[in-house]
């Protein structure tokens, strides 16, 4: 997957996540639905939240909504029941009043990338309004994470 190119001295926000395929997630052939490749970025994006105080009750509480408007994702390999793969989630700077994020699920033993993917969240007010700007909390939370 490509990420954007950013300045060396900017940090990459990264968090990761142990998942645990269930029985329920997978098809006939033992493999992972593809429906439950969204849960698993949702999950990545909910830890991103609480590692970084970016979670949806806090822009909630700002005042806004951040409504999912594009999800990709790419298959490499079959995620299989009973393993315990990682989704690593990195945030993608941008200008724009979204949120971008990038997802790598790789295998807990071997590192093997088994799919990518990402997310684009558009920010709006209560009124359901689209925002052109970024909202003050989220330009403050950019400068207090440094990017």
């Amino acid at each position: 997957m490509l990420r954007q190119v950013k300045p060396d001295n900017m940090p990459t926000l990264k968090a990761s996540l142990q998942l645990n395929i269930r029985f329920s997630e997978v098809d006939s052939m033992n493999i992972v639905w593809h429906g439950s490749y969204p849960l698993y970025f949702e999950d990545a994006r909910e830890e991103f939240g609480r590692r970084y105080n970016l979670g949806y009750l806090r822009i909630a509480g700002e005042g806004f909504y951040a409504p999912l408007v594009d999800l990709e994702f790419h298959y490499r390999r079959p995620l299989k029941y009973g393993t315990r793969p990682r989704i690593d989630i990195y945030y993608r700077p941008t200008d724009a009043a979204k949120l971008i994020f990038d997802y790598e699920i790789r295998d807990s033993v071997t590192d093997e990338l088994m799919a990518t993917g990402r997310s684009v969240q558009v920010f709006m007010d209560k009124g359901y309004n689209l925002l052109w700007s970024p909202p003050e909390f989220y330009v403050q939370w950019k400068e207090q994470w440094g990017v």
